[in-house]
């Protein structure tokens, strides 16, 4: 028999898989509390007393999608050299934006209803992981000294403006070409040179 806690864990995710798919297909404004519950086979009550309302409930979707999308970038630079994994894991944030449902739940109607991306919580683990990657680098000589924290804020934004700016494009995979190149010229500026 599952305990109290179990219970509600499985509740929670119920409500997040019904809100992810009907986000993904419907958007966030066009989709129904009342639909997504009753595909979840629970009640409005079940979403307020869990995330309090349908706000709430989109950024636990948006945390699901943040954490799968980490596992893919860390993957992207899996083996490389230290350089190459920092540059494919940016890359690979960028083009992960060319996925409608990325597009959709974390580029469009995120920002939209929970403001500037660069301010929400995730945010903090991601630049701490990306302060941490160019003081590797600095230290090992790749990169030039400089303030990493400051260097990983532009980074991240860069990639992240990037990824709006193909997502909300009317032909996405020209711009992420065009994104992905300027992105690499960028990033490259930061090599220390000999």
């Amino acid at each position: 028999m599952a305990t109290r806690s179990e219970k509600v864990e499985e509740t929670k995710a119920r409500l997040v898989t019904a809100a992810r798919q009907a986000f993904a297909t419907q958007g966030y404004a066009a989709a129904s509390m009342d639909d997504l519950t009753a595909d979840a086979g629970l009640t409005r009550g079940a979403l307020y007393h869990n995330f309090g309302d349908k706000k709430g409930l989109l950024q636990a979707v948006i945390d699901q999608i943040d954490a799968e999308m980490l596992v893919r970038m860390r993957a992207a630079g899996e083996g490389l050299p230290p350089w190459d994994a920092f540059v494919a894991e940016g890359v690979a944030y960028i083009e992960m934006s060319l996925e409608p449902e990325i597009q959709r739940i974390m580029l469009l109607d995120g920002p939209a209803v929970l403001g500037d991306p660069s301010r929400w919580p995730n945010q903090t683990a991601c630049l701490r992981t990306t302060t941490q990657m160019i003081q590797a680098l600095i230290d090992d000589g790749f990169v030039k000294p400089m303030n990493a924290e400051a260097a990983a804020h532009l980074v991240n934004g860069a990639a992240l403006n990037a990824a709006l700016w193909v997502a909300a494009a009317d032909e996405p995979e020209r711009v992420f070409e065009s994104a992905v190149d300027a992105f690499r010229h960028l990033v490259g500026g930061l090599l220390l040179r000999d």
